[in-house]
């Protein structure tokens, strides 16, 4: 699925993702091996910049280039010739050190002297008629926080009113983690160079990155030919895992989901994740909960089949079910327990969530057919870290989960992170901060759960699932917005989403 054919100012963006170390490693074998000079990619990488900005600020008449001690500086030097010679007023801004530049950022530096451009120290007053900045102040090798004399620029860059275009990414921005361990820009876009970094769609990436753009400074050929264990997984895809159905298929042909959950209280949490099952083609779906949550649940949704969670019917649901997802509104009380400690001994795929998992963090097991859905708060009580340990690489988080507890994983947030025992990761390009609200997650378990049933992959459904339920939550925000979103009224947009091979009349 990897894409790397880009138009000059790509409208896309690769589904294939590089660490970022190896990335800097790489860039250069890459070159070495087409025949491409650095700094003849140093070049390109400046005139893609300055594509991205004629095409997204084409009123822009007095551009503000910061430009660090390093390569990312190179770019910008690159972007302010480009501007000056398109008649652009420039203000260029450099960091002064005693180091001497990388050879390919100096000789962009002397093209810019040559072509009489003025190199300003940063402690200079800025224009106020500047009306857009350019970032090229650190770049991909951030490590730490950003120094004290970056972080003033990097502030008043973002207080100014002026929209920012990042060369690579947002200065501050981790770009192996997508953490921001200090201040870091907030750019209006962000134009990245060769290939995708896992820092630009996780962590904090989707509040400073902006709009995303790429290109791959003429390297696609060698690109393709190099493999790659991590991807960009988006709604374009889902057409791979949602296929047409045979037209004599029958519900037994669709999976037996058995879904366990919902004590005194939390009745929602396990109907939501059983309606989503259906909703994602499930073709039978059982539900073991309270007694007294039987009538509610089965006025809400018929379809639905509802009975006591006992250890007679767990026993006798069990040996009729294909997938057991266990957790929405489990609970922590002994008739919890019991439960999930039966499903040890079920042999099919399994999908555990929510209080399933906080149980398993007190008895920590190793599964090679469970999925796992933690939420940050979750996936520290698993590891027993902090909440800010696994956000601040959400990456390895997901690698170190995958170690204890096998299987497959899926950690929930902006960027979610699916991980599998095969050293195969993707990160989730959809959904919205709309999500932000209670039953969320509930309703990918059935989702995932019900792709199970549907002979998918534990990582299959796992990626289907997590992109199905993103798309449909950002079909919803398109049209209504994101704040006010409800878990159920995901239903309404994800059965359009399962069928990407039907064409809607009244609204594609």
């Amino acid at each position: 699925m990897t894409d790397h054919t880009l138009t000059r100012i790509p409208q896309s963006i690769p589904h294939s993702i590089w660490p970022a170390d190896e990335l800097r490693r790489a860039e250069k074998t890459a070159a070495e091996s087409l025949g491409i000079p650095l700094y003849e990619l140093m070049q390109r990488a400046g005139q893609a910049a300055f594509d991205v900005a004629r095409d997204a600020y084409p009123a822009s008449r007095h551009w503000l280039i910061l430009c660090g001690h390093g390569n990312n500086g190179g770019d910008g030097y690159v972007v302010a010739r480009l501007a000056q010679g398109a008649g652009i007023r420039v203000t260029l801004l450099a960091q002064v050190s005693e180091k001497p530049l990388p050879e390919e950022a100096q000789a962009a530096r002397d093209a810019w002297l040559a072509a009489d451009g003025v190199i300003h120290q940063f402690n200079i007053p800025w224009p106020q008629d500047v009306d857009l900045i350019i970032d090229g102040l650190l770049g991909t090798g951030l490590q730490n926080a950003p120094r004290d004399n970056v972080v003033s620029l990097i502030e008043q860059a973002n207080h100014f009113p002026a929209p920012i275009i990042a060369l690579d990414i947002p200065s501050g921005l981790n770009a192996q983690t997508g953490a921001t361990p200090g201040a870091v820009i907030q750019a209006a876009y962000t134009i990245t160079f060769i290939a995708l970094k896992p820092g630009l769609l996780t962590g904090k990436a989707r509040d400073v990155v902006g709009q995303l753009r790429h290109h791959a400074l003429g390297l696609e050929a060698w690109l393709t030919q190099q493999p790659t264990h991590l991807n960009r997984l988006d709604a374009s895809q889902l057409a791979q895992w949602f296929t047409p159905r045979r037209p004599t298929s029958h519900k037994g042909d669709h999976g037996r989901l058995l879904v366990i959950g919902g004590d005194r209280g939390t009745a929602g949490a396990i109907r939501m994740a059983g309606e989503a099952a259906l909703r994602a083609g499930a073709g039978l779906v059982k539900v073991l909960t309270r007694v007294e949550n039987i009538a509610p649940i089965i006025t809400a949704r018929p379809e639905l089949m509802v009975d006591e969670l006992t250890p007679q019917s767990l026993d006798e649901s069990l040996a009729w079910a294909d997938v057991v997802v266990i957790g929405p509104g489990l609970g922590q009380a002994p008739w919890g327990k019991q439960a999930l400690r039966k499903i040890d001994n079920f042999c099919k795929a399994t999908l555990w969530d929510a209080d399933a998992l906080n149980l398993l963090a007190i008895n920590p097991d190793k599964r090679h057919n469970r999925v796992i859905t933690p939420h940050p708060g979750e996936a520290a009580r698993l590891l027993n870290c902090t909440v800010a340990e696994i956000e601040n690489d959400r990456l390895l988080s997901a690698q170190r989960l995958v170690k204890r507890y096998g299987g497959v994983v899926v950690l929930k947030g902006a960027g979610t992170i699916v991980a599998d025992e095969r050293g195969v990761m993707s990160i989730i390009d959809a959904g919205n901060a709309g999500m932000a609200s209670g039953g969320m997650g509930d309703v990918l378990s059935g989702i995932i759960g019900a792709l199970l049933g549907q002979a998918l992959s534990p990582y299959d459904a796992a990626c289907a699932g997590c992109i199905a339920h993103g798309a449909a939550a950002d079909e919803l925000a398109a049209r209504y917005g994101a704040r006010g979103m409800l878990a159920t009224d995901l239903f309404s947009t994800l059965r359009r989403v399962v069928n990407p091979d039907v064409i809607d009349v009244y609204h594609d």
